[in-house]
This record gives structure tokens, sequence and C-alpha cells, in this order.
């Protein structure tokens, strides 16, 4: 792990830092928080939505004093591969800033978008290495595409995580036109193999059963993605059919950007750590 930069923050220490992955080929940025005290620290990570970097949710989210309050550490990974050689395209909902947080198979994304295996693998081993963490003691959030990404990565690999919430989640990708554009360009056309991340669908095929005890959903009702992208009904009715707790949060009037999750991201924090404490 290379430290990049750090900053006193809320009593702990907020540090960038860059280190090479196995999975995407490249060398990858993180931002980490480390609470005050000596550790071991709980572990939740965060995962971006579409065109963010590692820096979006650490500038703006405002969650360091509430992680600071419950001994929690909060590591912010970047949301695709990036440099030269790695594979782009125009649009701001694929490529670089849009991994979707799956591996790819398709070129010319497979080389280098592989985003699950980094969030569950080479990240964990990266953080865990270089910071006081808890191993086993994880959690994980995100918001909008990224909340597609903790839902789904919680669901395929509950032995690595405790705890999922998400704000603003794209619950059913094969449903919404953002899904399926990206996924039909890095799994190809084949819509079985799309289910396997899908979080509405995972539910329905009982992935979730016996995982967690709740998982936490906030969604602004003022929310210009609702209806076409974002789709919340369709979790409520895959959780409802397989006896899943959920609790979904309708906030009335808040929007899709950081200014609705830093409204309620100590919540999300304090929900996790009380999950993550034993």
């Amino acid at each position: 792990m290379d430290i990049v930069q750090q900053h006193r923050s809320q009593g702990g220490v907020l540090t960038y830092g860059r280190h090479d992955s196995a999975a995407t080929g490249t060398a990858m940025k993180l931002s980490v928080f480390t609470p005050p005290g000596e550790g071991p620290f709980p572990v939740l990570y965060w995962l971006s939505g579409l065109t963010c970097t590692e820096d979006n949710f650490t500038t703006k989210a405002g969650a360091y004093a509430a992680a600071a309050a419950h001994g929690v550490m909060i590591v912010a990974c970047d949301t695709s591969p990036r440099g030269d050689g790695v594979a782009d395209d125009p649009a701001y909902d694929l490529g670089q800033g849009a991994g979707f947080y799956l591996d790819a198979t398709q070129a010319p994304w497979a080389p280098h978008f592989r985003m699950e295996a980094y969030v569950t693998r080479d990240l964990i081993a990266a953080v865990e290495g270089a910071f006081p963490a808890a191993g086993g003691r994880r959690g994980i959030f995100g918001h909008s595409m990224g909340g597609h990404g903790a839902l789904t990565l919680a669901l395929r690999h509950p032995d690595l995580y405790r705890s999922v919430s998400a704000f603003a989640p794209i619950v059913s990708p094969t449903r919404c036109d953002w899904g399926r554009k990206a996924f039909a360009a890095y799994l190809g056309g084949d819509e079985a193999e799309w289910a396997a991340h899908d979080a509405a669908r995972l539910v329905e095929a009982g992935a979730a059963k016996g995982r967690f005890d709740d998982i936490l959903i906030d969604q602004g009702t003022g929310d210009s993605f609702l209806e076409s992208q974002l789709k919340p009904e369709l979790f409520v009715a895959a959780c409802e059919a397989v006896g899943q707790r959920l609790t979904l949060r309708l906030q009335d009037g808040y929007d899709h950007s950081y200014f609705f999750m830093a409204s309620f991201v100590a919540d999300h924090v304090a929900w996790h750590a009380a999950r993550l404490r034993g």
C-alpha cells in the first residue's frame, strides 16, 4: 500500500492510498478513515455510484464523525479500473467510472473490469494488511450503482460481510436501462447470466435466506431516477416472497445526490456498528 496523503479528521486519520490489484491488473485508489484508538476496528466498505471515484464519498458524505463515535473504519474505493490500456466508453454509464461491481467476461472489458474480484478479494487483503482492521467484522454499503454492488456482493459473498445497507440502489439492473446496457456489454447477451448480479433476482432465488437479520435501504421520494432506474418495489416484493426482513425508508422529497446521503449516513453507520461489534 502506497500512502498518498493523510489528514487528521474527527480525532482519527483519513488516508488516501494506492495499491496494485491482481484482479484488475491496474493500480487502484482508495480512502480509509481510521477512528481514534488502537483497534482493531470493524470495517465498513463503501461502494460509490456512476462517474464517482474514491473521493466523492470521502469529501461529501460527512460520515466520519459517526464512524469515530462508533469506532468503525470506513473504506471507499474507486468505481472501476483506470489508466492507459484500460477500455473505456464515451458514455457516463459504461467503462471507466462505471464498473458495476462484477467481473466482465466480454471484450474489451474482461482484462481489467473485474470489480467483484477486486472488492471481495484484493481490496480486503490490502486494507487488512495495512490498517488495524478486525478481520471478519465487515459491513458493506453503497449508493445507486454502488448500492447495487453492496447488495449483490453481500448476497453473493455472505461469508465476507455481516451487514449490508444502501442508498437509492439499482435493485434490479436486469429490469432497467442502466443495468441492461452495462450487463450486455460486460457479460454478453445471455440474460440468464445477468440474474446472478441482480439483487432482487438473487433474493428471489433464495440467496438471502438466513444470511442477514435485516437489510436497510434509504430512498428519496424526490429522486428523478426512482421509477425509471431504481424500482425499489421490485426488491420489496422479492424480500416479502422469501421472508427476508427489509427496512425500506422512503425519505420525503430527497433526491439522488450526496445531500440526501449526508442527511442519513450517520444512521447507516450506527446500524452497521451494532451488527459489527460482536
